[in-house]
């Protein structure tokens, strides 16, 4: 299965303070797994049709996607959701460590989404 959607951009969530919690989550992990991440980030830009590997909305929550990478046995989850249609804003990441994606990951997503579009959407 795929996703289809028009022309993306990535965009990193910013905080109130102007704190990137994305730019933190790449800047903790090692450099092969940050570079992997990066070029999935940019197939999700660059791709029209995004393998469902890579993205995929999250079942049962409303406009929260989740971006995917399989690395050395572990898989990394960054999610966020769409603006405008076209900018994918990611609010956060962790490695999954379980099954299901964890509930306070996802309230965390939410959280930022309502800041960021209660402050006019892109900054």
């Amino acid at each position: 299965m795929l996703t289809l959607c028009m022309r993306r951009q990535v965009k990193f969530y910013k905080a109130n303070s102007g704190s990137s919690p994305i730019t933190e989550f790449l800047d903790s992990l090692p450099g092969k797994v940050a570079k992997k991440i990066t070029w999935v980030l940019s197939l999700i830009e660059e791709l029209e049709i995004v393998p469902t590997k890579y993205l995929k909305k999250v079942e049962g929550v409303s406009n929260v996607y989740e971006c995917r990478i399989d690395f050395g046995g572990n898989t990394y989850r960054l999610l966020g959701f769409f603006f405008q249609g076209t900018f994918l804003v990611l609010t956060n990441g962790f490695m999954k460590k379980t099954k299901k994606i964890p509930k306070e990951e996802i309230n965390l997503c939410i959280k930022r989404m309502k800041d960021q579009l209660d402050r006019g959407g892109l900054l």
